[in-house]
Order: C-alpha cells, then structure tokens, then sequence
C-alpha cells in the first residue's frame, strides 16, 4: 500500500448557511490523503498504473464549486465521488478548511475532517 497526498488545494468557494456567504463567498483550504497500492505503478513508471493526483485535484475543485450549507456535506460529495471514479482508493482522509470564517472572532480556520474506508 501506499499514501498519495494534496496539500493544502486552494479555491475560492460559496459554501456556507448565511445568505451573504452564498453571494461573497470565501477562501478555503483542501487537504486530501488517499490509500492505494503503489506497487505497480513503482516497477512500471506509467500512469495507468497509479492515481492520477490531476484527477484527485480537478474532482476536489469540481465539488468545491458546488454551494453547500455544510462543510461536512460537500466534503462527503467529494468522498463518494473518488470512489466512484477511483476503484483502486482504499482510504481517504480528507479536511476541508473555511479560511477566516464569519463566526464572530479572530479565527484562521474552521476544519472539518473526515475518514472513509471503501466497502
């Protein structure tokens, strides 16, 4: 097995359950973790033979640009949507970070982070 990481995906999305975060949107900070067996890919050098890390990070940036009320429901579309189209993931760890958020106070960051083992 082994471990592919996207650190730190930035996009500018619209997520949020305050009207005015549906209109101004906000930054926000994607780290994802995904589990898969590397072996092939390290005797053959071919890209078939492993995840591609521009698909984890187009599928990331695709969900990102759907609204959602709730950090936890797009970071859960982007769980379900990598394994569809990714049979060869075993684990995903995924975080998903508002940057600045509306809440009131002085904070960097509002986290959420899930794991998912396929079925």
């Amino acid at each position: 097995m082994g471990t592919i990481k996207l650190k730190n995906i930035r996009t500018y999305s619209y997520h949020g359950c305050l009207v005015e975060e549906g209109k101004i949107g906000s930054d926000y900070a994607i780290n994802l973790e995904i589990k898969t067996d590397l072996r092939k890919s390290c005797l053959s050098d071919n890209l078939k033979d492993t995840v591609d890390y521009v698909l984890l990070n187009t599928i990331v940036v695709e969900e990102m640009d759907v609204r959602s009320h709730l950090l936890e429901h797009v970071g859960h579309r982007i769980i379900t949507r990598i394994f569809k189209e990714i049979p060869s993931v075993s684990r995903i760890f995924l975080g998903v970070s508002k940057l600045n958020p509306p809440i009131g106070g002085d904070v960097e960051a509002v986290t959420i982070e899930m794991e998912e083992y396929r079925n």
